[in-house]
């Protein structure tokens, strides 16, 4: 193959690639599957979750012990300890960011182990449970009492109007972070 046709292969190949990121896309913004999953891998049976809640997932769907999932709060290779709060990966929103129409409803779906919410806030912060708000202020949207707790295998429907990026976090475990933009 001369340099000339490599050169032509591989803009032909980023030129489909971005043909198919488009394409994608314009698929999921037009889709009717929107949906967000909040997802954890608790350790059923772990009698260290107990005085929190439980974890209600069924035998071998999550692994993560109290004791691991404290201790993964924040890294101490990488931050100081008074530093900002980073949390068990196994705690988060699938998928992170979604692009829907105005309107159109995004179903949201607690399938982990531990109760959560998906608030949607002005800006990214702490959360309600002041230990898990390592290095963070508490979003005023996630004063207690204010949120809408999804259950372990609970789901809800959102909406959003405005066009622009709209912010949800769970107001529980702060780090779990979503993104939805409206076109």
């Amino acid at each position: 193959m001369t340099t000339l046709s490599r050169v032509g292969f591989a803009a032909a190949l980023v030129m489909g690639c971005a043909a198919f990121a488009t394409l994608a896309v314009t698929a999921q913004v037009n889709s009717n599957d929107n949906r967000i999953d909040i997802v954890d891998d608790c350790l059923p049976g772990d009698p260290a979750w107990d005085p929190t809640g439980g974890c209600t997932l069924k035998p071998h769907q999550g692994d993560v012990s109290a004791v691991e999932f404290n201790t993964l709060l924040r890294s101490p290779r990488t931050i100081p300890a008074n530093a900002f709060l980073i949390g068990h990966p196994s705690w988060r929103n699938e998928p992170g960011h979604l692009t829907v129409r105005p309107g159109k409803a995004v179903r949201v779906t607690n399938r982990g182990g531990r109760g959560h919410t998906l608030t949607e806030v002005a800006d990214f912060g702490g959360g309600r449970v002041p230990p898990l708000n390592i290095g963070l202020a508490p979003s005023p949207e996630c004063a207690p009492g204010t949120t809408v707790d999804l259950a372990p295998g609970a789901s809800t429907t959102i909406a959003i109007a405005d066009p622009g990026l709209h912010k949800f976090q769970c107001c529980i475990h702060p780090w779990m972070r979503a993104t939805i933009r409206v076109e």
